[in-house]
């Protein structure tokens, strides 16, 4: 091993055990290690040093990715900076795009019901029913244990969701009943709630995606849309049907208000109410 390569290992162990003592989660470290590793790799097929300069050259050529991605980039070169190299904190003038501002798809109530409908296997059925229900990220449903589901209380509990925080939402009584059904029929022996196929692991949210996507197809649902449709879903359906905003805020657990407050613009409650001005007018009818 070279110098060069000792010196780039011990700067991946920092920045690897920088993570862990932040408690970062295995998602984020995935991806930060991810961005790290493409970044060097630029770097050793430019030729460049690990300068300053040479972060900005190569973030300003990642324009053609999403802004989350650029973000996600910056973040996690910064973190290897700072911590990895040992760089003082002002040491390059990270210019982050601005995040794009996308409204998120939902599904009708009847296109949930006909998605749940498509659904034959209990312990599948059980789990789509409770992210809808719940309002769960895919990776909080997965992690759930069944010490996490009050069933005389009527909620969910999610430990250290994102954010690293603990919270409550609500468990329905259908949702319930179907998480009875599948451990009643199925048999419980692992110590998660939705155990995968290897002993002594949870389902993985790949498989979730898989399941959804089957689930879709057969129900004839066209809109192109991961599994997360069902939380966005959770949060519509409950601001179309009167719920406060700030308890929807809680239930999904953001952190800032402005966060739920894009269901607003996705929600058809008030615009219902509206009527188009072409509706007041009578038109001629064109087959007389």
């Amino acid at each position: 091993m070279t110098e060069a390569e000792a010196a780039e290992a011990a700067a991946l162990r920092r920045f690897h055990e920088a993570m862990r003592l932040r408690k970062y989660s295995a998602r984020t470290m995935r991806a930060y290690a991810g961005q790290v590793r493409r970044f060097l790799g630029y770097a050793k097929q430019e030729a460049l040093p690990l300068h300053p300069d040479t972060v900005k050259r190569y973030t300003l050529g990642l324009e053609p990715f999403s802004s989350a991605y650029i973000n996600q980039a910056i973040s996690a070169i910064k973190f290897y900076a700072l911590h990895g190299l040992g760089w003082p904190k002002p040491s390059v003038a990270y210019v982050r795009p601005k995040r794009q501002k996308k409204l998120p798809q939902v599904l009708s109530t009847e296109e949930v019901l006909r998605l749940i409908g498509a659904v034959a296997n209990r312990k599948h059925r059980a789990l789509l029913m409770l992210i809808y229900a719940s309002g769960l990220r895919v990776g909080e449903a997965v992690r759930l244990r069944p010490s996490d589901v009050d069933h005389a209380r009527g909620t969910v509990r999610i430990l250290q969701g994102k954010g690293r925080k603990d919270r409550q939402t609500l468990l329905s009584k259908q949702a319930a009943q179907a998480l009875l059904t599948y451990l009643k029929t199925d048999g419980q022996h692992s110590g998660w709630l939705f155990p995968g196929q290897r002993a002594g692991r949870h389902l993985t949210e790949r498989t979730v995606q898989k399941v959804f996507e089957e689930a879709r197809q057969r129900a004839g649902i066209a809109k192109q849309v991961s599994v997360h449709v069902l939380r966005h879903s959770f949060a519509t359906h409950l601001l179309e049907n009167g719920t406060d905003l700030r308890y929807i805020q809680e239930l999904l657990g953001h952190e800032s208000p402005r966060t739920t407050q894009i269901y607003t613009h996705v929600s058809t409650r008030d615009i219902r109410r509206i009527v188009s001005p072409l509706d007041r007018l009578t038109l001629p009818d064109r087959d007389e």
